[in-house]
Order: structure tokens, then C-alpha cells, then sequence
């Protein structure tokens, strides 16, 4: 929308969107999803031959329907009605008719992958079409126009996409071209789903994304060949009109008479019902199956018969579209089964950016707009929901008119919707005194609160009674469209926006009360750590509340807020907040984003330093811009740090890299750059925190400008890690890695795990650990996918190599020819366990050991040698000049027969002092004959482990064993009889 055609009024009402959707998983195990390459004009070739050859004239279908169907419909419709592989049979044949020799030969490359999967339809249902008489069709086509008359009005109202003048614009994924897919045939059973379920946060355009389907369905270009009928449902009618019959419920949206209606619940598999608003129920639904029934006639209480239509237990061959939040999903998930799941995410990046962009008239103006939203990740973020975004316009062309900096007028993301609330407030205060005012404001903020913690977003009369908030005060804040009343519901309201709600539950928080002992309303730790710790990647339920508390934290966002709502603030939980996340270091395991959004937002260096202090360790989940910002903030203030583990996520660079076509290239380009500045400044940790000794990069990709960051703060001289701990990183083995292992000169120590090391990677690897420079003593490869040749490369570079003395090597299948050269290293601890070694490798294992001068630690573990192979190895140590001291042979399948060589060496070898026989069967035989031979004065062995236990230890600490006490013999028993 332009700003010219801004209405002149003061009190802008909150537009009734259509808004664009960024769908997760709507092509999702699709089947023939190569259709969609067709062009228009080939789509209509393909409809053509297969109306003309293919359909049977008895399923009723008119050209005219088929002509408006998607090739999503298409393919649907080849799959209703053409059972097993003959869809795929005759798509084949019209593709070959075509021309079209690519999508043929995927069309049999397909049916060839999936016909061992397809489920048989079963047929019995559409044998023959519904049987109606003229006056009940043009009875049905009534109904079809009233759904059309009712929903057209608000979506002439809308502002995206259906009015182009207020806001146009071609890059927003169509949605219109998403819709047809959510009944998309699915693997493995080549199937429509029955049940499909669209999630997305308030605000984000379920409901008129639902009412564009019933316009659709109604205008007969949504599956005509499949919904005969659609009905939309919103759960406060069910609520509303109280106990009823599901044949009523479909009377009452005016279809009529019962007879038509028994009629069109007869066949329930042409039947689609759009299931609304979940999050304004008031009766709990009913997950037992006791409860739940399959008459459609039979008058139920609303919760039961939605309960019952959800379990499929009602109408099982219905199909259902259900619209909810996530923090309702949690109530209704036991009920669904085998639900698809799409995911309304609202405006990408780039599109909340255009919509920036396009929004004012002026370009200087726009680009200062565009210019604050890039430098401020969260606001962009808080701008996917399209409404959110025309709020935050609002806003900023209030502020830009007079003529100030909005990095001053706005200091954090708190103070744009402070402001903009700001504007609305001033007829509330000419409709109310100013000590009842304020006594108003601080009931609707206990309300918005009390739903939070609650769960709850709707609210009749009553709830406002308890909170005092007088009906005068409602309507103001109806008048200003900070509240909205429900239609059809009496007295029910909500918030415009959740996001108000959010923000009111916040600004109770910090109202100074003088009626209360403290002046404040205090939170609890429990609340406060709730707020801290909430997951944004699961959008709970008032996530945003904690983020505009902190938000208030900030004094100048206070003053403005004091300013914009006349009334004063006491930020006492502020010093409870600090206590709460001085204390969170202590904890394991939970998400560290929330927590730095929030700090984020305080924007006060010295509190976020100050809470901070102590933090020893930090685990960090980068999966968005916002991510980036806080953390690249927050980081800096963790003096403190001795361990990071850090993860970018592929999420991370969606949409990150435009292509040069892209009409706002240049401006995305500079965004990149401020995305380069952040992951620097994280990155600069590494250098500027002394104590940082340990970095853990995991599951992550780095693009070619942030691994070369990455890696120049890792060679800086001031970066003192002493560890480096690979991941699931494939991707960062490359020549930028091998030189920061050659040129830092403090890393000791490189573990890779669950990481492809083959070809390239192993090249690197060695090249680094060949060179003289290269300072790693400790190098731990686990689960590490390489080829027989790519271990001996290693191997044979290891000879080299003088500063290594600790090789860990684990779930790494190895040839014998590369442990050979491992053990003629100079090594000194080596550990090869669960390599695929077996008794066939223990006579080169053997030979090399004679020959080995410095090996001091050995670990064998997990490998198959059998007792035929151990006795090589045992046999060798009559001729050891290595002084081992430590042999390590856990679950070796080694039995009482290996012990007579055992016992033997032991009694031959003066530098072993620790022995680890665990979890072999050695039994009463094999352990007799042990400890004749530890009762030798011969023997030197002071530690011997032989458990049952199949916990497992970690390989390092195998590796270096127990602890000697005073010498004497230590035996860790459990012994397997």
C-alpha cells in the first residue's frame, strides 16, 4: 500500500489481508510433481488428449472444469480414476504424444520406483455420481453464490494481493499456485492426504487463505472433480450455538432442504470441511474414544461433534483442512490422524523488504525505511506476518515526517510499537479521566497478561469485569482497533493483533501500581525463565511477550513509553530478571536464542556484560538474520567464554544469495555486507576472549564469504583455542581449514566427527597435518566417511609428522597396510577401535609393534579379533621395544582360550601397567589363570579391567585408563561367570 493513499483519518484500522505464503513442505513427497514443468499451453494439450482419449464420458466431468484445473488437480485427477500404475501408463502416453521425451522417461522412472508402494483405491464409494434432482442442483448452486457474495466483499477489502493499487508487486510466491497442492498424491502410497493441517503463527493468513479456498471450491475451480461440497467452519459458531447435529450445522450455513442434506453427507468422500479457529475454544475436547460419535444426526455438544469430526470417527472419508496456531495444535494433535503438515511462515526476507520499499512514494524516504529494517534483524523478522509490517510502516512514516533519526526515535524494536500505539492513545485519554485512565490501562495489561500465561486470546465480558476494565474503556480501545469484536459472538473480543497482546502483557510488567506494597507486579523466576528460555523455532505461545518486557528494560524505550501512555513504570523486575540469567549458567542443554534476543533488545551493553559475567559455555543455533545480530551482540560481552559451540544452519541462506536479475540487487548486496559485519564480530571472539579455549562447529555449512572470515579470525596470533571439535561439516574441510592449522600456533587439538573425508577433505587434512608448521599434538576422527585409500594417504603422511602424539580413531574402516603405518608413527597413543580390524590384521598389528620405539597407549577395541588374533599380538610382546603401558581390548570377543598367551606376555613385559579385558567372556578359566599371572613378581600390571558393562566410556579415556593408586594393583571387576 503507498503512502498516498493513506486515508486521512488518525486511527488507521488494522487491514484485513490476504497475505502471501512461504509454504514448508507443499510439494512434500508429491508424486508426479515433474507436471508442473508444463507450460500453460501444454498443460491445455495434455487436458485435451486425456479428455478426448482417456476419461470415460460416465464420470461427468465437463470440459470446462477440466480446463480450469491445476496440473496439481491434474494429477490428482489421474490418480482418483485411474487405479494403480495406469496413471502413470497413460501420463506416459500423452507425454510421448507430446513430445515431451524428459517428463516421460521421470513419468517412467517413477511408476517403476512407486508401484510396489501404491495403496489399491478402494472404488466403491464413486461408483456412480450423486443422484440430483434439477431444483436440489440449482439448490447447491445457491449456496455456491452466497459463498461467493459473503466472502467477495472482504476480499475487495484486502490490501495484498487482491487491491493492486495500494500493493503490487511480482516476487512473493503466488499462493494461488500453492493452494491445489495441499491435496497433492503423496508417497508411498500414492494417496491424497485425508486430513491436511496449516500451522502458522496470529496474524499470518489462515483464515483468508481458508475463505480464497471457499471461493475458490465455489467459482468451481478448486477440485471439481473431487468436492462436490465445502463447508467452512470457525469454532465459535460451534461454541455459540450450543448442542446440535452435524446435519443442522450444514442446514444453518443455508443449504437446505434436510433432504439434500442427508443427500450430500451420503457421500462423504466428495466432501471437504474447513476446520477455524481453535484458539477461541472454550469447552475441552474429547480424546477418548467413549466419548466420541459417528451419527451425523445425533445433536452433540459443540466440542464433541468437533472432536468426533477430527478423530475421523464422524464422516471417516471426509476431507478435512485444518487452520491453526501452534499453541493449539498442542490440544488437538492426539485427535488427528496421519496428518500433512503445511507451514504459512507470511513474507520472506526479500519480500518484507519490497513491501518496505514499495510502501512510500518517496525513494529517499524508502530507503531510510529500508535502511533502519536491515540494520535491525528483529523488526524485519516480526514483519513476516504482512500486518505486522504495514503496523511497523505506519509507524515509521510518522516518525520520518518529522523529520527525525529513527535510529534515535526508535531504539529498539519495543519503541516502533510503542510509538505507534502512541498515536492511538490520544483519544482514549480525551474519553477518560486521567486517574481512571490509568487504572484502565493497567486492567486491559493484566488481561493481555493473565492470556499469555493462560493461553488464551479471547475474552468475554466477565474476564474484563475481574480485571475492572469498564465497558467505556472497551469501546475506546474497540473505537482505536487495539481490541476487535467477534462477529456473531455477543460480547467476545481479542486483540487486533496478538502481537498487542503481547506487548500490553509485557507493559504490566513495568507499570508502576501505587496501590500495590511493591508498586510493581512482580514475576516470578519461574515465569521470568520461561520468558528467557521460550523456543521461538516452535513459536510458543507468547514468545514475543519476553522480548518487549526486555525491550521495556531499556530506559529510553521506557521514557517513551512513560511519554506516549502517561503513566509512570517501575522496572524492579529488571533486577529479578537479572538474577534469573546470572543463574542460568549453571544449566545444561537449553536454547540460548531466546535468551540473546531478548538481551538484544535491552540494547545496554553494561546489563547484558553485567548478566553475562561467568558464562563459561554457550551453544549457539544460527538459523536466521535475528540469530546472527543477537548472538554477534551478545558474544561480545561473554568475557568469561571457554567453550562455543556454534551451528549455521542451511535455514540460514535461504534466499541469502539474490540472483544479479533481481531489480533490488544492489540494496541486497548491501544487506550481505551488514550480514558479513555480524558473523564478523562473532568470529572475533575467537581473538579477542583469552580464556576461549575450546570451538565446536557442528551441522553447518559455510558460504565462501563467511568461511573466509571464519578462518582469518581463526589464524589471528591473539586466537589462543586449543581445541577444535568438527560436527556434521562436511562442507568446511577445505584449503582455508588446512591453513589455520598450519598457521595457528596455539591449536593442539582437532576432533572430526560424523564428517566426509574422502577425496578433496583428506587432501586437505594431510596436507596440514604433513606440514612442519602444523602444531596439532591430538587429532580425534569418528564416524568419518573416507575410502581404504584416502586412510592410507593419512597414514602414510603421519610418518612425517613429529609433533602428533595422540591419534583417536573410531567407526573408520581401515586396511591393514594403513594400520600398519599408524603404528610405525612416532605416535605415542593410538587408539583404532570398531575400525573393521579382525584376527587376519593382528599379524601385521603384531609385526609393526616389534618395530614400533614410542608407542605408549593402545586401543583395539570393538574389533573382532578373536582369540586366534590376540594371540599374534600377545606373542609380539616377548619383543617390544615401545614402552606400552597401556593395551586396551574391550569387546574383542576374546575367550579363556587366549589367556595362556596372555598371561605369559604379561609375565615378559616389564612397561604395561594397565590392562582393559572388558566385556570379552573370559570366564572362571581365563580369569584364574589372570591372576596366577598378576601374583607373579614379574608381572607390573597395577590396573586390570575386565566389566560386563556395555555403557559406554568414552574412547579418550579407554585410552588413558584409571589412575594408579600408590602403586598398587587395581583390579575394576565384574566378573561375567
Amino acid at each position: 500500500m503507498r503512502e498516498g493513499s493513506q486515508r486521512s483519518s488518525s486511527l488507521p484500522s488494522i487491514p484485513a489481508w490476504t497475505h502471501p505464503h512461504s509454504v514448508a513442505s507443499a510439494y512434500d513427497n508429491g508424486i508426479m510433481l515433474y507436471m508442473r514443468h508444463l507450460s500453460k499451453m501444454e498443460l491445455k494439450v495434455f487436458k485435451k488428449l486425456l479428455n478426448e482419449h482417456f476419461l470415460p464420458d460416465s464420470l461427468g466431468f465437463t470440459w470446462e472444469q477440466l480446463d480450469r484445473a491445476s496440473w496439481a488437480e491434474m494429477v490428482h485427477l489421474l490418480i482418483e480414476f485411474l487405479p494403480g500404475a495406469q496413471a502413470w501408463d497413460v501420463a506416459q502416453e500423452i507425454l510421448n504424444r507430446m513430445n515431451q521425451r524428459g517428463l516421460c522417461s521421470l513419468a517412467h522412472t517413477e511408476r517403476m520406483s512407486i508401484l510396489p508402494t501404491l495403496e489399491p483405491l478402494d472404488f466403491h464409494l464413486r461408483k456412480r455420481p450423486l443422484s440430483l434432482t434439477e431444483e436440489e442442483r440449482d439448490k447447491i448452486q445457491e449456496y455456491k453464490q452466497r459463498v461467493v457474495e459473503e466472502t467477495h466483499p472482504v476480499w475487495n477489502n484486502t490490501m495484498w494481493p487482491g487491491n493492486q493499487a495500494d500493493f503490487l508487486y511480482s516476487r512473493v510466491e503466488n499462493h494461488e499456485a500453492m493452494l491445489p497442492c495441499l491435496f497433492l498424491p503423496r508417497r508411498p502410497q500414492g494417496r491424497q492426504p485425508k486430513t491436511v493441517v496449516i500451522h502458522g503463527i496470529p496474524g499470518i493468513g489462515k483464515t483468508t487463505l481458508a475463505r480464497k479456498m471457499m471461493m475458490q471450491w465455489a467459482r468451481n475451480e478448486f477440485y471439481a472433480h473431487k468436492f462436490k461440497f465445502a463447508f467452512y467452519f470457525h469454532c465459535r459458531e460451534l461454541h455459540r450455538l450450543g448442542e446440535l447435529s452435524f446435519s443442522e450445522l450444514i442446514e444453518r450455513q443455508r443449504l437446505r432442504p434436510r433432504a439434500l442434506v442427508s443427500k450430500v453427507l451420503s457421500r462423504p468422500d466428495q466432501l471437504l470441511l474447513l476446520l477455524d479457529g481453535f484458539e477461541e475454544l472454550t469447552s475441552p475436547l474429547v480424546t477418548g474414544p467413549a466419548g466420541l460419535m459417528e451419527d451425523w444426526n445425533q445433536k452433540l455438544p459443540g466440542s464433541v461433534l468437533l472432536s468426533s469430526l477430527l478423530s475421523k470417527r464422524m464422516l471417516p472419508e471426509a476431507t478435512l483442512l485444518i487452520m491453526v496456531r501452534p499453541a493449539s495444535w498442542r490440544g488437538i494433535k492426539v485427535l488427528v490422524k496421519y496428518p500433512f503438515h503445511v507451514v504459512l511462515t507470511g513474507f520472506n526476507r526479500i519480500e518484507a523488504l519490497n513491501y518496505l520499499r514499495l510502501y512510500f512514494t518517496s525513494k529517499t524516504i524508502s530507503n531510510q525505511a529500508v535502511d533502519f529494517a536491515m540494520k535491525n534483524s528483529t523488526l524485519l523478522s516480526m514483519c513476516r506476518v504482512p500486518v505486522v509490517c504495514w503496523v511497523v510502516c505506519c509507524c515509521l512514516r510518522t516518525q520520518i515526517q518529522k523529520m527525525v533519526d529513527l535510529t534515535k526515535a526508535c531504539p529498539n524494536v519495543t519503541s516502533v510499537f510503542v510509538l505507534y500505539l502512541a498515536n492511538l492513545f490520544p483519544t482514549i485519554f480525551k474519553k477518560l479521566p486521567y486517574g481512571d485512565y490509568k487504572k484502565q490501562l493497567e486492567g486491559v495489561c493484566r488481561l493481555a497478561a493473565q492470556g499469555i500465561w493462560n493461553l488464551k486470546s479471547v475474552f468475554d465480558k466477565r474476564d474484563f469485569q475481574c480485571v475492572m476494565v469498564d465497558e467505556t474503556t472497551i469501546d475506546n480501545f474497540l473505537y482505536v482497533n487495539i481490541l476487535q469484536k467477534l462477529e456473531g459472538q455477543g460480547d467476545r473480543y481479542v486483540f487486533a493483533l496478538f502481537t498487542f497482546q503481547e506487548f500490553f502483557g509485557a507493559l504490566f510488567y513495568v507499570l508502576f501500581s501505587p496501590r500495590r506494597m511493591m508498586y510493581y507486579h512482580p514475576l516470578s523466576h519461574i515465569n521470568i525463565w520461561n520468558l528467557i528460555t521460550m523456543s521461538r523455532e516452535r513459536a510458543m505461545f507468547g514468545y514475543q511477550m519476553g522480548l518487549f518486557l526486555f525491550g521495556l528494560f531499556n530506559e529510553e524505550c521506557a521514557g517513551i513509553a512513560m511519554r506516549s501512555f502517561k503513566c509512570k513504570l517501575c522496572l524492579k523486575n529488571k533486577l529479578k530478571a537479572m538474577k534469573v540469567i546470572t543463574r542460568l549458567k549453571d544449566y545444561e542443554g537449553y536454547e540460548y536464542s531466546q535468551l540473546f534476543h531478548c538481551l538484544w533488545e535491552t540494547r545496554e551493553e553494561s546489563f547484558v556484560k553485567y548478566v553475562l559475567l561467568g558464562y563459561q559455555k554457550v551453544s549457539l543455533k544460527i538459523k536466521s538474520q535475528e540469530d546472527l545480530q543477537t548472538s554477534a551482540f551478545c558474544l561480545k560481552h561473554c568475557g568469561d567464554l571457554k567453550k562455543m559451540e556454534l551451528t549455521l544452519s542451511r535455514d540460514f541462506y535461504k534466499e541469502l544469495w539474490p540472483s544479479s536479475a533481481d531489480p533490488s540487487y544492489g540494496a541486497q548486496v548491501e544487506e550481505n555486507e551488514i550480514l558479513f559485519t555480524w558473523w564478523q564480530d562473532i568470529c572475533s571472539v575467537f581473538e579477542t576472549t583469552e580464556g576461549l579455549k575450546v570451538l565446536a562447529v557442528t551441522d553447518s555449512i559455510l558460504e565462501a564469504p563467511f568461511m573466509q572470515i571464519f578462518t582469518r579470525a581463526l589464524k589471528q596470533p591473539h586466537c589462543k583455542l586449543l581445541r577444535l571439535h568438527l560436527r556434521y561439516a562436511s562442507h568446511m574441510l577445505c584449503e582455508d581449514l588446512s591453513c589455520v592449522l598450519t598457521e595457528n600456533k596455539h591449536l593442539r587439538q582437532l576432533w572430526i566427527e560424523h564428517t566426509r573425508l574422502a577425496g578433496e577433505a583428506m587432501k586437505f587434512l594431510c596436507s596440514a597435518l604433513r606440514s612442519h608448521h602444523c602444531l596439532l599434538q591430538f587429532v580425534r576422527l569418528e564416524y568419518c566417511e573416507a575410502t581404504s585409500r584416502d586412510w592410507y594417504y593419512l597414514a602414510s603422511d603421519l610418518q612425517r609428522n613429529a609433533q602428533l602424539r595422540t591419534l583417536l580413531m573410531r567407526q573408520n574402516s581401515l586396511h591393514i597396510f594403513s594400520v600398519y603405518y599408524l603404528l610405525m608413527s612416532r605416535l605415542r597413543e593410538l587408539a583404532l577401535e570398531n575400525c573393521n580390524l579382525t584376527g587376519i590384521s593382528c599379524e601385521g598389528i603384531a609385526f609393526a609393534l616389534r618395530h614400533n620405539k614410542m608407542l605408549t597407549h593402545l586401543s583395539l577395541a570393538e574389533n573382532n579379533l578373536r582369540d586366534a588374533g590376540s594371540r599374534h599380538i600377545w606373542r609380539a610382546f616377548k619383543y617390544l621395544t615401545c614402552p606400552l603401558q597401556r593395551l586396551v581390548l574391550r569387546q574383542c570377543s576374546l575367550t579363556s582360550a587366549c589367556c595362556k598367551y596372555m598371561t605369559s606376555a604379561l609375565k615378559n613385559n616389564k612397561s604395561l601397567r594397565s590392562l582393559d579385558l572388558s566385556c570379552n567372556r573370559l570366564k572362571d578359566d581365563g580369569v584364574i589363570l589372570l591372576c596366577d599371572a598378576l601374583a607373579d613378581a614379574d608381572c607390573n600390571v597395577s590396573i586390570l579391567e575386565e566389566k560386563t558393562s556395555n555403557d559406554r566410556v568414552d574412547m579418550y579415556t579407554r585410552l588413558k585408563g584409571p589412575e594408579v593408586e600408590d602403586g598398587c594393583l587395581k583390579i575394576v571387576q565384574d566378573w561375567n561367570s
